[in-house]
This record gives structure tokens, sequence and C-alpha cells, in this order.
């Protein structure tokens, strides 16, 4: 990769953190309560970016800088991994499972319509 991709991937990366706290905070103040949907949102929406660019075509830098520096730094699996963590210490089994369980069908699902749509533009 060359110096243009280094820096655009740095560039696309801090923009895509911005966008998911600014997301996150947008849904989260919306939707009070013990699941996370802030996070949950913002993986869910990545999901189906990301399945939308892999359906269109976009690859090589393109799809690195727009996947790994965007849509990457956008959607977070630490921070999935860390609420659902907190809510099984806080007892909150049933909360935890339904925030795993759903993001990864929702993710899968979302990643393929996206995929599909793409395709189909």
């Amino acid at each position: 990769m060359d110096l243009f991709v280094w820096c655009g991937l740095g560039l696309l990366g801090g923009f895509g953190a911005v966008l998911r706290f600014g997301l996150d905070a947008v849904v989260s103040d919306r939707l009070n309560g013990n699941f996370p949907s802030g996070t949950f949102a913002v993986n869910l929406a990545g999901a189906l970016l990301l399945g939308l660019l892999v359906g269109i075509g976009v690859d090589g830098d393109a799809l690195r800088l727009a996947g790994v520096g965007l849509l990457g730094s956008f959607t977070t699996f630490s921070t999935w991994m860390f609420e659902s963590e907190r809510l099984t210490e806080d007892g909150q089994l049933r909360v935890a499972g339904l925030n795993i369980l759903a993001s990864l069908g929702l993710g899968i699902g979302l990643a393929w319509l996206g995929m599909q749509v793409g395709a189909a533009l």
C-alpha cells in the first residue's frame, strides 16, 4: 500500500470514530434503558453498509479505505463485547444474550441484504 492509502486510512478512521460517537449518542439518548442500543445500531448500520460496498463491487484500495478505514472504526466489536460482559456482571443475562444473538443474527442478515441490494444496483 502506498502513502496515500495509509494516510486515507488514518483520516477515514478518525472520521468513522467520530460518526460512531455521534450516532451512538443520538440513539442512546433517545432509547434509554439497559440495552446498549447505540452500539447495536452502529454495528448493524456498519454491517449493512459494508455489505452494500461489497455488493456494488468496491474492491482493492477503495474497499480498504471505506471498509477498514471508515467502517472499521465506525463499528466496534470491543465495545459490543464489553457492554455484553457488563450486562452479564450486572445479572442481566437475558439482555446480554439478546445483545449478542440479535447483533450476530441481524448483522449477518443486514450484511447479506447489503450485498444483495448492492449487486442489484
